[in-house]
């Protein structure tokens, strides 16, 4: 097994390479904590992205600095004194799918570039990821409907985007020692509402992740892509 360990100052973080966390692995990924290590983790999995493929990074702030050759960093702007010039989140998304990504990343959603970014995802752009605040794995799908519909997508609309555009949820916590690390990986369904919802597929115990009711879907994902998991 081996692993990407990344240290960014205040501990380091192991990606595991063979546990799902390739960054080819999945279409779409969305790293999700509560405020601490995100950045790392997204840095590491953009990383072990294949050396050809094209990375734009859309952010207010440049934070992720992936060890890849072929980064396009895009960067939020305020306006200037007489109140032009602005350039937001939004603006970065539109304009980063006329680059050809083949990972579109958003360093951090919080607002209407949910929706671009979604729509992004729906119309043959894989493999984007970002990062979200969220108070759990399991209340993404609601911090996800709430920036879509503050930004005027309907509820429904929202989760339809959702479930065609995501497929799993990494969530961060510290463990008992202090140390960063996954705690919990999700799969996306859907309710019989039709509206997203999280399942958990590895959990982490003691020593190791423990298998939750959601492995065979995330196992089924892996497998699409070429990563063969044992049963």
């Amino acid at each position: 097994m081996a692993d990407a360990d990344v240290d960014d100052g205040a501990g380091p973080l192991t990606c595991d390479r063979s546990g799902g966390l390739h960054a080819p692995s999945l279409p779409q990924e969305w790293c999700h904590c509560q405020g601490f290590g995100k950045t790392t983790l997204l840095s590491a999995l953009l990383g072990l992205a294949g050396p050809a493929e094209r990375l734009v990074l859309a952010e207010d702030s440049a934070e992720l600095r992936p060890a890849h050759p072929h980064v396009v960093r895009l960067e939020t702007r305020p306006a200037n004194q007489e109140g032009a010039g602005r350039v937001t989140l939004q603006d970065l998304v539109r304009q980063a799918l006329r680059m050809r990504p083949d990972r579109l990343v958003v360093g951090e959603v919080r607002g209407a570039e949910v929706v671009h970014l979604l729509a992004a995802l729906n119309t043959g752009h894989e493999g984007g990821c970002c990062t979200v605040h969220a108070n759990t794995a399991s209340d993404v799908p609601a911090r996800l409907e709430a920036l879509g519909t503050a930004a005027g997508l309907d509820r429904a609309a929202l989760h339809s985007q959702v479930a065609a555009a995501l497929s799993v949820v990494l969530h961060l916590a510290r463990d008992s020692a202090g140390r960063r690390r996954i705690a919990e990986i999700r799969v996306l369904a859907r309710d019989p509402a039709g509206l997203v919802t999280t399942v958990p597929a590895l959990r982490w115990g003691e020593e190791a992740f423990v298998r939750e009711e959601g492995w065979p879907r995330l196992r089924e994902l892996l497998r699409e892509r070429g990563q063969e998991l044992a049963s």
